[in-house]
């Protein structure tokens, strides 16, 4: 007897389909922003998206115009502050710098140079930071002085203003201990493989000389004292020849304290 096969079926019946229905689209925050800005009401969501691209662009353009105008010309100038400094205008920098640095404590030159010790100690530290040590090669070469160059200058520019300001306050004892005490810190500077390179450190000799000069010949040092003076003078002299002027110039006094002396006896 044959099995009659009977139709199964379905226990859920598939829907026919149905017409899209359109969505909630989120809007972006240009469009909220463009509806709020149009002077006619809102915008109904059914609308089509031509309109609102329209919009978006010209939203975009204004906004982008807007700000564009606001940070070209600051840029530009970025563009001009990031040329390099010449050596005119890097001196001038430090030592306005250094004026502003005296003018901010007078004080401390009148009564103890361990102020000034201290500088010339931190710029000449300055200047050895500087050079790269992890090259190959020498580290006294074109490349590590012009890593060093900006502080050198720096440590000229301290002797110099700080021995001027010395002078015109009229301590004399004062300016040649610091012409002293400079100097031996300038011998103590980098000596570059190429010849040019030291000119600085020249530079640096002969402005001290020049400020123990001028001071010398206002000051008038005890016996004792202005032999001392005259051996540390002739000790300077194995990092310089520019210093034997102030060595004339002391040894002068010194005699004419002695003929002074034997006068009165």
């Amino acid at each position: 007897m044959a099995t009659i096969c009977q139709p199964r079926r379905a226990l859920v019946e598939i829907p026919a389909p149905q017409p899209k229905i359109a969505a909630r689209m989120r809007r972006s925050y240009l469009e909220i922003l463009s509806a709020r800005l149009a002077p006619t009401s809102p915008v109904p969501r059914g609308r089509s998206t031509a309109t609102n691209l329209k919009r978006r662009q010209s939203l975009d353009s204004s906004i982008s115009g807007h700000w564009s105008g606001r940070t070209e010309e600051p840029c530009e100038k970025m563009e001009e502050q990031q040329t390099p400094l010449s050596k005119q205008q890097l001196v001038q920098l430090i030592r306005s710098l250094i004026l502003v640095e005296q003018s901010q404590e007078p004080s401390i030159l009148t009564s103890d140079l361990k102020y000034l010790q201290e500088d010339l100690q931190l710029k000449k530290t300055n200047v050895y930071r500087s050079i790269p040590y992890s090259r190959f090669g020498s580290n006294r070469d074109a490349h590590c002085y012009r890593k060093a160059y900006p502080h050198l200058v720096a440590f000229k520019v301290s002797c110099q203003e700080w021995g001027q300001v010395l002078l015109r306050n009229e301590e004399w004892d004062a300016a040649v201990e610091h012409a002293l005490m400079a100097w031996r810190y300038t011998s103590e500077l980098p000596q570059w493989d190429t010849l040019g390179h030291n000119v600085l450190r020249e530079q640096c000799y002969g402005v001290l000389a020049a400020h123990c000069r001028a001071a010398l010949r206002h000051y008038r040092p005890e016996p004792g004292k202005g032999r001392e003076l005259l051996r540390r003078l002739k000790m300077a002299q194995v990092h310089s020849q520019t210093i034997g002027p102030c060595i004339q110039e002391l040894q002068s006094i010194l005699g004419c304290a002695e003929d002074s002396s034997m006068g009165t006896q």
